[in-house]
């Protein structure tokens, strides 16, 4: 702040104290002010007061200008030093500058030497490189193919020597790692299997019943053998008849339908039949809960309705004496071990394992089961690799995918595995469903069944279609045509059954 600025502040109060005065003064002196006669008197003021109240403010206004004086003073001492303070600093920059100009002058310096170091390198180079083609008779473009051609060969001979290593290595390796993966998949799934024959066993109250269940002139015996298409033989064990039939599904319902005509008792042809038909819907439920059951032990949902009942005839099916239940849920426990270790796919391995054999349910259409599978899946357009693992899990047809190689191994491990199969039971099925194909392309046919092991096929016809005397001829021609197309141990008995009903009401 200025000194003088400073001083004139401080002089103030003096000031200020004589013009209060003056103008005090100025009003007593006034006539408007002056009191009159009859006013009371006003209180007289004391002048040497007065003057000491101006000695005080002029002590005062001396007092703080010399303050005022000695803060200046203090204030230029400050400013001064702040001065030479930046001076001093302004002096040490412009030093750093200067030296950091000189040693940006000493590293131009150094760098235009350094290029031109390097232009000599450059030239001598050339020069060698000159004087080495001279000398080799080769360009350098040829030298170095040369040269990258015999380090290419050398690491070739290098790279396949450590190539074979690796993959023998990796090989014995990756043996003695599937066997593990394959043993544990085993014990994880292998399960015990009873054999299943063509065979079911009634056991009997009493051997009364067997003679009502013959009925009169076996009325009764042949109605049941009609409508279930089994053949009974009651002579074998005293207290049980055994029912004979290739279709399991077929040998069920007769074994339950028969159950139930002893449980109740009347057993007579019309009783026959409404059981029979009564049973057969009770086991395509069964059938049904049965490939629910399949389909979701193994983890597979909303399938098509048609494959889920197809699935469920493997409660009734067996090949080679193993359960096609029990085997599918063997093998899809092995498809998704090994898949797992192998990080496959695992719905493509589980859909694959659960339908590879559904092809052996479907007995309305030629081919092999292989096929029939691959065109049932087709018709439910199922992905493409789940179609790969069924045409493929018997190797008809190269493999496309990782996961079809694992459903192949899992069905034939869990196949060949030993106590999975006892016995060849396809070539018997399909036997039998031969012999009753040779009859139903007849026409006038109605229904025809294999029974006695395939040693028998019971025709019948349509009574409207075929008379008597025609049924005589259609069983000839039947048995000429087993003859001559099919190969069966000892003999074929054709029986052609025409039977005419007719029933009227009363009123």
């Amino acid at each position: 702040m200025n000194p003088e600025l400073i001083a004139a502040l401080a002089v103030t109060p003096i000031v200020t104290a004589g013009i209060l005065y003056f103008l005090f003064s100025k009003k007593l002196s006034s006539p408007k002010n002056r009191p009159d006669a009859t006013a009371v008197a006003p209180k007289v003021v004391d002048v040497p007061e007065a003057r000491d109240i101006v000695l005080k403010a002029q002590e005062e206004a001396f007092r703080v200008k010399k303050e005022a004086a000695e803060e200046a003073q203090r204030i230029r001492l400050k400013i001064f030093e702040e001065e030479k303070a930046i001076t001093t600093r302004q002096e040490a920059v412009t030093k750093k500058l200067e030296d950091l100009e000189a040693k940006e002058q000493h590293l131009l310096a150094g760098q235009r030497g350094i290029s031109k170091k390097q232009e000599d390198i450059e030239r001598l180079r050339q020069d060698q490189i000159k004087k080495l083609e001279s000398v080799a008779s080769l360009t350098k473009d040829e030298a170095r193919r040369q040269i990258l051609s015999s380090l290419e060969q050398s690491l070739q001979d290098e790279l396949g020597r450590k190539v074979r290593e690796a993959e023998d290595a990796a090989r014995a390796k990756a043996d003695l790692k599937a066997k593990e993966i394959l043993v544990e998949a085993m014990q994880h799934a292998g399960t015990d299997y009873v054999a299943e024959y063509t065979t079911s066993v009634v056991k009997l109250p009493d051997d009364e019943m067997k003679g009502r269940i013959i009925g009169r002139e076996g009325r009764n015996i042949k109605s049941y053998e009609m409508a279930t298409g089994v053949s009974v033989d009651m002579d074998e064990t005293p207290g049980q008849l055994r029912i004979s039939c290739f279709d399991p599904v077929r040998r069920e319902i007769a074994r339950v339908s028969l159950e139930h005509l002893i449980a109740d008792g009347r057993i007579q042809p019309a009783k026959i039949e409404e059981i029979v038909a009564k049973t057969q819907k009770d086991i395509e439920k069964i059938i049904h809960e049965a490939g629910e059951d399949l389909c979701h032990r193994v983890g597979v949902y909303n399938l098509p309705v048609e494959l889920v009942n197809l699935l469920g005839r493997f409660k009734y099916r067996f090949s080679y004496g193993q359960n096609m239940i029990e085997h599918t849920l063997e093998e899809t426990k092995m498809g998704l071990f090994i898949g797992t270790e192998l990080g496959l796919d695992l719905n493509v391995i589980r859909l694959g394992c659960l339908l590879h054999d559904i092809g052996k349910i479907v007995t309305d259409e030629e081919g092999s089961h292989v096929q029939l599978g691959v065109d049932l899946a087709k018709k439910h357009k199922m992905p493409e690799k789940v179609i790969g693992c069924i045409a493929e899990h018997h190797e008809d047809k190269p493999f496309s995918s990782l996961e079809s190689v694992v459903c192949y191994l899992a069905d034939a491990v869990s196949g060949s595995r030993p106590g999975a199969r006892v016995e060849d039971y396809n070539a018997y099925v399909k036997r039998m469903q031969d012999l009753e194909a040779a009859a139903t392309v007849f026409p006038g046919v109605d229904k025809a069944f294999a029974i006695s092991a395939g040693r028998e096929v019971r025709v019948i016809v349509k009574p409207d279609e075929i008379t008597d005397n025609a049924a005589a001829k259609l069983a000839h021609d039947i048995a000429q045509k087993i003859e001559k197309e099919q190969v069966y141990p000892g003999t074929v008995k054709v029986t052609v059954i025409r039977e005419l009903r007719t029933s009227e009401l009363a009123k």
